[in-house]
């Protein structure tokens, strides 16, 4: 089975950085693709940012230009480095996978806080 785990949220100011992790296990999480979803409260969860096996990317418009996803694979951890982070980023962020044919995530982390106070 594949197990996620994130890592590195907490609170910050706005204009302030952070870098999230997702650690996984798994001979199969190679294969998949790898996501950065958020879900604020009162609202529904969204995506953040994608990465394809073959690298491809997809980022929200909101946080286009300030967020990167990468993945380490030898190590098998996937990063979302945040920057410039704005009050509306606050919500409980998820790293997932899912085979590329499916249409929405088949194994989630447990989730990682991120509040940016003004």
């Amino acid at each position: 089975q594949v197990q996620l785990v994130e890592s590195g949220g907490g609170l910050v100011q706005a204009g302030e950085s952070l870098r999230l992790s997702c650690a996984a296990s798994g001979s199969i999480y190679s294969n998949l693709v790898k996501g950065w979803y958020r879900q604020a409260p009162g609202k529904q969860r969204e995506l953040v940012a994608r990465i394809t096996r073959g690298g491809n990317t997809d980022y929200a418009d909101s946080v286009k230009g300030r967020f990167t996803i990468s993945a380490d694979n030898a190590k098998n951890t996937v990063f979302l480095r945040m920057n410039d982070l704005k009050p509306e980023d606050t919500a409980v962020y998820y790293c997932a996978a899912y085979w590329p044919w499916n249409s929405s995530p088949q194994y989630w982390g447990q989730g990682t806080q991120v509040t940016v106070s003004s």
